[in-house]
């Protein structure tokens, strides 16, 4: 029984039968295959934060599964009607894994520490490994092999850029963060990604047009997190340079594609120009949420399938 509470939970070689596995998901379903791997399995998704993509990805991924999900929102009590660990010892003999949207980082850890099942992180402040998982795929969908590629991210050093680092550093992709001084990676990320990475190839620059002259891949993301809503004009000041628009693709390679994890604020970090222009995979990235977290599931619960099915 295993967590994925963070990449790191991950080896390079498990993320690369991953995402293997997503793919051969993924052209399974559109020739109308949905092989019931995980048939009477039963997946929890315990959510803090609203969500679209990754309520629904992980629900409809099951259900091409086999399986089935339970949504579990504020009603339940989580930490509140009764203690966490009661909670979460009671949870793990009802379902097979428990997937995690959580204000902070150290509730899917104590979830964890309790349960019997897997538990995946779906979202915390410190990072999202699903849509990073997600992030890859899409990349190698469009470039195929993926070392030696160029992701540049342009925004600030937050929980969907922390895991994007980590997954470019397990798969040899060069990873740039373009920020304003100020919003970078945290030092102590940086310091445990290079030391079980010693090889990664991390760059942070506050010019997002030196950043992006030999990208591959464009990322932004919003601005303003979740939470962070009393700082949306002091970050709106930060960030004015660093829109994602017409004038930072001239800058770019012509085979550069624009990524965005959603929700956008359009108009801020990202023009309506650049998000529905031909460079943009933004709504096929979404779409790879499911199929990544479909794999995801399969090698948590059932590895053995992964092992006898899929060649990296």
């Amino acid at each position: 029984m295993r967590h994925l509470l963070t990449l790191f939970d991950l080896t390079p070689q498990e993320l690369r039968q991953i995402l293997a596995t997503a793919q051969t998901l993924k052209a399974k379903l559109k020739q109308g295959e949905r092989p019931a791997i995980l048939e009477r399995y039963t997946l929890a998704l315990l959510f803090e934060k609203p969500s679209l993509r990754t309520r629904v990805s992980f629900e409809t991924g099951m259900t091409h599964l086999g399986g089935s999900s339970l949504f579990l929102g504020a009603d339940v009590g989580w930490g509140k009607r009764e203690s966490p660990s009661d909670f979460t010892r009671v949870l793990g003999q009802f379902v097979d894994a428990v997937a995690c949207r959580a204000k902070g980082h150290d509730r899917v850890e104590q979830l964890a520490e309790y349960n019997a099942v897997p538990v995946i992180n779906s979202l915390t402040d410190l990072c999202h490994p699903c849509q990073a998982i997600a992030d890859v795929l899409t990349l190698q969908e469009n470039f195929g092999e993926v070392k030696g590629r160029h992701m540049v991210f342009v925004g600030d050093g937050n929980n969907v850029s922390r895991s994007l680092a980590l997954a470019c550093a397990m798969l040899d992709i060069r990873f740039t963060l373009a920020c304003p001084e100020g919003y970078e990676l945290d030092q102590p990320w940086l310091d445990r990604v290079t030391a079980k990475y010693p090889n990664a190839n991390l760059q942070q620059i506050d010019d997002p047009i030196a950043a992006v002259k030999d990208a591959d891949a464009i990322y932004t993301d919003v601005w303003t997190s979740m939470g962070q809503e009393a700082e949306s004009i002091v970050r709106r000041a930060a960030f004015k340079d660093f829109q994602v628009n017409e004038e930072l693709l001239r800058a770019a390679p012509k085979t550069a594609r624009v990524l965005h994890c959603l929700p956008a604020v359009r108009g801020e970090e990202i023009t309506d120009e650049v998000m529905d222009g031909p460079q943009s995979v933004v709504i096929e990235q979404a779409g790879n949420r499911m199929h990544a977290q479909k794999a995801l599931l399969i090698q948590l619960l059932r590895p053995e399938w992964i092992a006898e099915n899929i060649q990296v």
